[in-house]
């Protein structure tokens, strides 16, 4: 009688027996690759924090909290406060999001649900190249051609029609000069910039709908606003916070255009249209002056507390995205 103790493998025949795969010794190396890619990563974040930290400390530790709460910078006599900054870059950014989020939301969606087959791609094409122009760009055509023309046919009227009102609330929000260089006219020129971005990026999401789920929406008789409220964006709804925070983000690091327009004053603003600063254009338009130690280390503690912000802004939106998986 046969031994049946043989095992499978060893009455199978050689040629037929299972081989390792030719990359298999590769695989462990490819491992390795990849978590020196991602520690790569964070090691770089920890660095910048550590430099940050570190060169900006003498700031914290000549002016204490005071660094963050009060508006006098004067490099004459070497006392800074980076308030005017703070309270500029957030405003300045808030209030880009706030114009472009609706502007964007429209252009997806019309480009996904609207728009006919011919423009599509032509209009897509033209939004994707908003999004290549260089900030410098939008800078001098803020400064050239934007300001000017805004503070003639938008503030000039605003303020006459406020002066028929004083001490209004819309006399205290467009109180100043009405040059066009402001808070108003810098976020204006951010909601333009980070428009394409978010645009183009919620328009992936809405592409990432099925099409049975838009088809069968309308096949119940939904209209192309019921739809969009109520099927596309609730589909795509962890994604489009995520864009939303992408334009946040690049509102709140954007240099040059702001500089060239926003004023750099850093006192804090009295209103929409006077003069202001963010951090990233008082380090841009002051970093090459900075010759006083303490003077430098305040500016790198401002990039500091910069950093800090979108730190929060990031944790904020995972939070938002957890909260939504969770709801």
């Amino acid at each position: 009688m046969a031994d049946t103790s043989m095992t499978i493998a060893e009455t199978r025949p050689a040629s037929r027996r299972r081989t390792a795969p030719k990359g298999a010794g590769l695989d462990r190396w490819f491992e390795y690759a990849c978590f020196a890619a991602a520690t790569t990563v964070l090691t770089a974040l920890g660095g910048v924090l550590v430099v940050l930290a570190f060169y900006g400390w003498p700031a914290f530790a000549t002016f204490g909290l005071s660094f963050l709460t009060s508006s006098t910078w004067d490099p004459v006599k070497d006392v800074f406060g980076g308030a005017g900054p703070i309270v500029g870059t957030l405003i300045t950014a808030f209030l880009a999001l706030l114009f472009s989020l609706p502007v964007a939301g429209g252009v997806a969606f019309f480009l996904v649900e609207l728009c006919p087959q011919i423009l599509r791609r032509t209009i897509g094409t033209a939004v994707e190249l908003l999004a290549g122009i260089p900030s410098i760009v939008y800078g001098m055509w803020g400064y050239l051609v934007f300001a000017p023309y805004f503070a003639a046919r938008v503030e000039v009227p605003i303020q006459a029609m406020a002066a028929n009102a004083p001490g209004s609330l819309l006399d205290k929000l467009t109180s100043g000069v009405p040059n066009g260089y402001g808070l108003l006219s810098a976020s204006i020129i951010l909601a333009i910039m980070i428009l394409p971005f978010t645009a183009a990026t919620l328009r992936e999401l809405l592409l990432t709908v099925p099409a049975q789920v838009r088809e069968s929406a309308y096949g119940l008789g939904a209209t192309t606003l019921e739809v969009v409220t109520k099927v596309t964006l609730p589909y795509v709804r962890r994604g489009a916070i995520g864009a939303v925070m992408l334009g946040l983000g690049r509102a709140l690091g954007e240099t040059m255009a702001v500089t060239f327009i926003i004023g750099n004053d850093h006192k804090f603003p009295g209103s929409l249209f006077d003069s202001g600063s963010t951090i990233a254009s008082t380090i841009a338009s002051e970093f090459s002056e900075a010759h006083d130690p303490l003077y430098s280390a305040s500016l790198v503690a401002l990039g500091l507390v910069l950093f800090l912000i979108t730190f929060a802004v990031l944790a904020m939106a995972r939070m938002l995205l957890r909260a939504e998986a969770n709801s």
